[in-house]
């Protein structure tokens, strides 16, 4: 499969996970820094968190490994979470914004 097509389709598989304290995915939460696939599916996401304390970590990145693994043309999975640079609000899309009421 081509690795764009496997990239687009985790792409909308991460659209259907939720972070657990705030009501919006965590796609368009800007937690998703980048997707990349191989054309043997292997996809990396280098990904982040609102804060280095989230104490649902563990839970999120689970339902991740576990959705996009099951996800069409995926035949493994890598996640690094990252810091660098920052999540802030700034990242969240106009449709996150909109859904949490800040525009």
């Amino acid at each position: 499969m081509n690795p764009l097509d496997i990239e687009s389709k985790v792409v909308e598989t991460l659209k259907t996970i939720f972070d657990p304290e705030i009501p919006v995915n965590i796609y368009e939460l800007g937690l998703i820094y980048e997707v990349i696939a191989d054309t043997s599916g292997k996809v990396e996401i280098k990904m982040t968190l609102t804060s280095p304390n989230c104490p649902m970590v563990d839970d999120m990145l689970n339902e991740i490994n576990d959705k996009v693994k099951a996800t069409e043309g995926v035949s493994d999975v890598k996640i690094n979470i990252v810091f660098d640079p920052p999540w802030n609000k700034n990242m969240m899309s106009d449709a996150a914004l909109l859904d949490l009421g800040l525009i």
